[in-house]
């Protein structure tokens, strides 16, 4: 029963306040006083409920849920997340990538798949997108690539000429704008797409051997795409539709999941395999390295306040734990710095220990202080500082499990060593002729006609025509003849977004 009697309203400090609808004044009619202090705390808040949105994956939304490991990969590493059985809590955050907080969520975009598991070794994070590859493989270059894909400083517009221009200046983006451009770019919802770890990492076992490692997720409700036109409308009648449909699912009980397997390739092999492993621009083919079944991902609660819990949750490649480590990628090697960097402006110095951001099964043992924001802090016994004779915590790089692997040392700036079938356009041109259908093929040829359509220069245009020619001879004159003829997608020119993490 509830009582009759509401709780009274009180101040931050909790303290009761007199009114929540009339300010201070000199009689009815009269000045506010400054010093009505529920006021100015009230405004004052007020003023201060936006943080900075993300530069990248802005727009977004996501649920807690339960990872649990089904198969025996301890084989390959020690980590207590991935040995038999083991159960883990859950947080999973979706996004839009080039649109802002407030862009509908249909837009033709890659998708963010970001995984944090909270073990009992420490936080783990799988920051991922729903496509396998990234646009660029040096991270030099993602400034000017998100620059490219969001808005010119005058108009504040976004521009077809400069998009296309970054990427036909940058022909490493070839496979995963044909995935953009394809039926992938727009999945009917987050739960009803793939999500990858895109890069390669390294899993090391209780023997000290190591392995690299992509990690995919398999939609158990399936893949399932719309259509450019259908997109467009859902875009105008419901700009939060994705994050709509997946708390309304999880609300009634309609837990989605996901199978989570990995490609694993012996350390050896990444010395010597016919193409660069780590080039985060291509895949592996299954033929070589198959899907090896991990576990279970499902999502079986909602948060309960979204900014709280998704809107300041943090994520990063930079946390792993014993028995996982990164790789040689270099746009992997760059985010473990990036990310934790910009949540640091984002939210603070002490963003870790935000509640959906600190360690939910592991302690911490830290010589960390200070900071704007502090919540937690260490018993006044506890020492200050490392190495100390006071019985502080020790490092332990047994525990730590840290990976490794072999370098010339020489710091050089050049791109990675071409091998045999290193090529910024193969692996498109077998995704574009092998895997999609005469009806996929047909609509990626209506998407791109009407993307390049928007773009003015000739310069620009003519390059965009080599760029998908690069792709496939017959594609590039396709897209040459409707070009010519004026033809474009009535529902998708200048209507598609291009960037991910």
């Amino acid at each position: 029963m509830t009582d009759a009697t509401p709780k009274p309203t009180t101040s931050q400090t909790g303290t009761p306040i007199a009114s929540d609808a009339h300010s201070l004044t000199a009689g009815p009619d009269g000045v506010t006083a400054l010093h009505d202090r529920y006021l100015v705390e009230k405004l004052a808040q007020f003023n201060r409920e936006r943080i900075p949105e993300r530069i990248v994956h802005a727009k977004g939304g996501g649920a807690f849920g339960e990872f649990v490991v089904t198969e025996d990969v301890s084989r390959f590493t020690t980590a207590a997340v991935f040995q038999p059985g083991a159960r883990t809590e859950t947080l999973h955050r979706f996004s839009s990538v080039a649109g802002e907080m407030g862009s509908p969520d249909t837009w033709r975009d890659v998708r963010g798949f970001s995984v944090k598991f909270y073990t009992t070794e420490g936080n783990y994070d799988i920051v991922g997108n729903n496509t396998p590859v990234f646009f660029i493989r040096d991270a030099i270059k993602f400034p000017d690539f998100i620059h490219s894909q969001k808005r010119l400083p005058g108009s504040g517009l976004r521009d077809a000429d400069m998009q296309w221009d970054f990427w036909t200046l940058s022909p490493e983006s070839a496979h995963q704008v044909t995935y953009l451009m394809g039926d992938r770019g727009l999945p009917r919802s987050w739960r009803e797409m793939p999500g990858f770890g895109s890069h390669t990492y390294q899993w090391i076992n209780a023997a000290g051997e190591r392995f690299w490692v992509k990690y995919h997720f398999t939609s158990n409700q399936g893949n399932i795409e719309i259509e450019g036109s259908e997109a467009e409308l859902i875009a105008g009648a419901d700009a939060d539709y994705y994050r709509r449909d997946l708390y309304e699912a999880i609300e009634a009980g309609n837990f989605p999941s996901w199978d989570v397997h990995v490609q694993v390739m012996p350390y050896e092999d990444g010395k010597t395999y016919r193409f660069n492993p780590f080039d985060v621009t291509k895949v592996w083919p299954h033929a070589d390295y198959p899907l090896i079944k991990v576990g279970t991902h499902t999502l079986n609660r909602n948060p309960q306040n979204h900014f709280a819990e998704i809107e300041q949750a943090a994520f990063s490649p930079a946390n792993l734990v014993p028995g996982i480590d990164a790789s040689p990628d270099k746009m992997l090697m760059a985010r473990i710095f990036s990310y934790p960097d910009a949540q640091r402006y984002r939210l603070g110095a002490n963003y870790n220990q935000i509640p959906v951001n600190s360690p939910h099964a592991a302690p911490v043992n830290t010589y960390t202080q200070d900071g704007a924001s502090r919540h937690t802090f260490n018993a006044p016994t506890t020492p200050v500082y490392a190495p100390n004779s006071l019985g502080g915590p020790e490092a332990d790089a047994a525990a730590a499990g840290a990976g490794s692997w072999e370098s010339d040392g020489a710091l050089v700036r050049a791109a990675a060593t071409l091998r045999s079938e290193d090529s910024d356009f193969g692996q498109a041109g077998t995704l574009y002729r092998e895997v999609y259908d005469d009806a996929a093929k047909a609509r990626f040829l209506e998407t791109i006609t009407g993307a390049v359509s928007g773009v003015t220069r000739d310069e620009v245009r003519e390059r965009a025509i080599w760029y998908w020619t690069q792709v496939d001879a017959t594609l590039g004159a396709a897209l040459r003849l409707n070009l010519a003829s004026g033809a474009e997608s009535a529902n998708e020119a200048a209507e598609y977004v291009g960037v991910a993490e």
